[in-house]
C-alpha cells in the first residue's frame, strides 16, 4: 500500500480509501465488515461513510452503513488503527438521523455530528465533511454543466454559518479536520476565505466525483489542491461500476447495481459514453490489464490526489480495487489515455 500525507494534517492516509455506502443495501452487515476486515489488512487505513449512507438513501434505511461500522469498531476494539471520515447531509433531505429536512445550520450540525458519533460508537472522527452544499449548484444538481442553468433555492444557510459550526466541533474535539464534497471552486474559494478571515478551522480536502470518465475537476477544482493544499479524495472512480465493462453493449448483469436500481443510470451511464468506454477497454486489453486497472491505475497516479474511494459489492471486486495500487500506468499509457480524452472528453460529467 501507499501512504500520502494530507497536506495541512497529520493524517498519513492510505492512498486506497473504502468507501461504504453499500453496506446495508447490496452488502449485509456481515458482509460489510468482511469487507472493513479485509482491507485493513490489505493496508487500507482509510474509511469514508456518511449520515445518509446506505445509498440509494431512503429515510428508512438513513445511518443504518454508520451503524454497522459502529458495530464493527465495538467488536473490533482499536479504532485508533485508521482513520474515519464520515459526512453530514446538505438541504432538502428527510433525515430519520434528524428532525424533520436536513440543512447545514448550527442547529443540524451540531445534532448530526452527535448522531454520527452515537452510530459509529466512537469519540471522535478524523474527519468531517458537508456531503452537498446547501445551495443549488452544478455538483449537486447532475447533468447541468452552466451555473445560468441553475435554479437558485430560498433560504439558503450561508457557508459561513456552516463553517462556524464545524470549528465548533473541532474545538469540542469531535472532530480533527474537516472537508467538503460535491463543492464547486467558488465554494472552496469561500470557505477558504472565510478560514483565514476568522481564523476558524480550515478545510483540508474535498471529496468530489473523478474518473477517466470525469475529469471536470482538473477544470478548476485541482489548482486548489497545489496552492492551498486542498486535496481530492475521489469517488466514483469507476463510475459506479461502469468501467468495469459489465454494462457494455446496453446489458444489465444480474445482481448488479443497475438491476438493483437504475438510480443515476443516465448520469454515469449514458449511451454516448459507450463508444468511449469502449476505446479505454481496448486500451486496456493492448496493454494486458482489465479496464479496471486502467481506470483505478490512472485515477491513483493524479498528483492532487489524496485517496481514491473504491466501493465494492463483493470481495472478488475489493481485492482487484485494492490491488490497483500496484498497478503503474506507462507513459505510452498515459499518452494514449490522454489522446483519448482530447477527442472524448467528460462523457459523464
Amino acid at each position: 500500500m501507499e501512504y500520502r500525507t494530507i497536506a495541512n494534517t497529520d493524517l498519513k492516509v492510505s492512498k486506497i480509501c473504502l468507501g461504504t455506502m453499500n453496506m446495508g443495501t447490496y452488502n449485509t452487515e456481515a458482509e460489510g465488515h468482511e469487507q472493513l476486515d479485509y482491507a485493513l489488512s490489505e493496508g487500507v487505513n482509510f474509511v469514508d461513510t456518511a449520515e445518509m449512507y446506505p445509498v440509494p438513501p431512503t429515510p428508512e434505511k438513513q445511518g443504518d452503513t454508520e451503524t454497522y461500522i459502529g458495530n464493527w469498531i465495538e467488536k473490533r476494539g482499536k479504532r485508533d488503527d485508521f482513520y474515519l471520515a464520515s459526512k453530514v447531509a446538505g438541504r432538502g433531505r428527510e433525515m430519520k438521523t434528524r428532525k424533520g429536512p436536513s440543512n447545514l445550520s448550527r442547529g443540524h450540525i451540531l445534532e448530526a455530528i452527535d448522531g454520527s458519533l452515537e452510530r459509529l460508537k466512537t469519540d471522535y472522527l478524523d474527519l468531517y465533511q458537508v456531503h452537498f452544499p446547501d445551495r443549488a449548484t452544478n455538483t449537486n444538481t447532475w447533468g447541468k454543466r452552466g451555473f445560468t442553468e441553475i435554479s437558485d433555492v430560498e433560504d439558503v444557510v450561508q457557508i459561513e454559518e456552516t463553517l462556524e459550526a464545524l470549528n465548533e466541533v473541532v474545538k469540542a474535539g469531535k472532530v480533527r479536520h474537516i472537508g467538503v464534497s460535491n463543492e464547486t471552486p467558488w465554494g472552496l474559494h469561500r470557505y477558504l476565505h472565510l478560514a483565514e478571515k476568522n481564523d476558524w478551522t480550515r478545510i483540508v480536502t474535498i471529496q468530489n466525483q473523478y474518473s477517466i470518465l470525469n475529469r471536470t475537476f482538473e477544470i478548476g477544482h485541482s489548482e486548489f489542491a497545489f496552492r492551498d493544499g486542498v486535496e481530492l479524495l475521489a469517488y466514483s472512480p469507476l463510475n459506479k461500476s461502469v468501467l468495469s465493462g459489465k454494462y457494455l453493449g446496453g446489458v444489465i448483469p444480474k445482481g448488479s447495481r443497475f438491476d438493483f436500481s437504475l438510480r443515476d443510470f443516465d448520469r454515469y451511464n449514458p449511451k454516448h459514453a459507450e463508444p468511449v468506454i469502449e476505446k479505454y477497454a481496448a486500451l486496456a486489453k493492448e496493454n494486458d490489464m482489465s479496464l479496471v486497472e486502467l481506470s483505478l491505475g490512472f485515477v491513483n497516479s493524479r498528483p492532487f490526489l489524496a485517496s481514491n474511494i473504491i466501493g465494492a459489492t463483493n470481495l472478488v471486486q475489493l481485492k482487484e480495487d485494492i490491488g490497483s495500487i500496484n498497478v503503474e500506468l506507462s507513459e505510452d499509457v498515459l499518452k494514449a489515455i490522454a489522446d483519448i480524452y482530447l477527442v472524448n472528453p467528460d462523457p459523464t460529467c
